[in-house]
């Protein structure tokens, strides 16, 4: 069974205001006085920013927890320090970015200028085992196609400045000012990845290859390919979900590369149309299929990735889990939906960051927004 570990990245707030706050030095120390968190919790690229990462689970259950208990520590400790997290990939509410201090944020902040003052926007990572490098590549070459559909389902940022951007996932666009950042060609053996990649260093453009922010990639500390196109999910079940569905592209991809099946070989353009239709329009409109590359609605392209991914789910045990979860998210809606929701309802962005505290440790929903109580984090 191939192990999964999760990296969220969680906005610091004012409880009262909503408004961010650079306070992730803080929160950093009080975790460090609990022995029992280890490295759980690590600083990001903004001081409003606070990351953890879950350990690699084989049971999709247990790393539901993890994730759970993860995101309560945060707000523990975060509390302790008079603020709140709250799983939301942009500030709806108007933030100036503190970019962190440390050489290698100055490094970023001299060579990018205002993109990196401008990257306050926070993701879900999702670690997925893998049994070597070739194996590794032959997954990235494989799932390049079927990543936009997984943005779609954990769209989660609607809001940017105080403004409605008229896009689901706006952290995604934001991302994309990242020199590296994207969807890749076929690279077709380790040897080639891992060419492109010190190529791509060797040109100074980038620090090292750390700094590689493909859709996809190989991790530089973990045996593991890292998917990179989740917004972080206002849900903890939604969180499960794209991590669940993460190891079933992964282990459908290695398992069509073991019986000779090649990739589908569309290019960068048309995966970066598909990325940017998923942006705009999440659960709400049309996507690009990732087969055809052609309009259908998102709820259709939602089940071809069960499909494809069925029998893997299935081996895993995960098949229920996942229908049922699609199935809530596809009624309730993504973050984004659930973030002009509340803002329709309360006319407030500030109730919008307040509720999205509240959610983002997987509590009742329903007196707030109006749904009812069925719907259920």
């Amino acid at each position: 069974m191939r192990t999964v570990g999760v990296e969220e990245e969680l906005l610091l707030v004012d409880p009262e205001t909503g408004e961010p706050r650079a306070l992730s030095a803080a929160v950093l120390a009080r975790a460090a006085q609990d022995d029992a968190e280890g490295e759980v919790f690590e600083k990001e690229l903004h001081n409003q920013m606070l990351e953890f990462a879950t350990r690699p689970q084989a049971r999709m259950a247990d790393l539901g927890a993890e994730i759970v208990r993860c995101r309560g520590e945060a707000a523990r400790h975060a509390g302790e320090i008079g603020c709140a997290v709250a799983a939301l990939a942009t500030s709806p509410l108007p933030v100036s970015p503190k970019v962190g201090m440390g050489r290698r944020y100055r490094w970023m902040a001299e060579q990018y200028g205002i993109a990196t003052q401008e990257q306050l926007v926070l993701g879900c990572h999702v670690h997925v085992s893998v049994e070597s490098d070739d194996e590794a590549v032959a997954v990235v070459d494989r799932i390049r196609p079927w990543l936009s559909t997984l943005a779609a389902l954990s769209a989660n940022s609607p809001f940017w400045q105080g403004k409605d951007t008229g896009y689901s996932s706006y952290r995604s666009r934001v991302w994309q000012r990242w020199p590296s950042a994207g969807p890749t060609e076929v690279f077709g053996s380790a040897e080639r990845y891992h060419r492109t990649v010190a190529d791509m260093v060797a040109t100074g453009v980038l620090l090292d290859d750390g700094m590689i922010y493909f859709d996809a990639r190989l991790s530089s500390r973990y045996p593991t390919v890292e998917i990179r196109v989740a917004d972080v999910c206002l849900h903890a079940d939604t969180a499960l979900l794209v991590a669940a569905l993460a190891r079933g592209l992964v282990e459908t991809a290695a398992r069509e590369w073991r019986e000779g099946r090649p990739p589908l070989e569309h290019g960068v353009s048309l995966l970066r149309l598909a990325a940017w239709r998923a942006a705009r329009s999440g659960l709400e409109d049309e996507l690009l299929h990732p087969v055809s590359m052609r309009r259908m609605p998102a709820e259709a392209v939602v089940r071809a990735l069960l499909d494809h991914v069925g029998e893997a789910l299935e081996d895993a045990g995960d098949l229920d889990r996942v229908r049922a979860t699609v199935s809530d998210l596809l009624g309730r809606g993504n973050g984004a939906r659930v973030q002009r929701q509340l803002l329709e309802r309360t006319g407030s962005l500030r109730e919008v960051v307040a509720e999205c505290v509240r959610l983002t440790q997987g509590e009742p929903h329903g007196r707030r927004t109006g749904h009812s109580s069925s719907t259920r984090a």
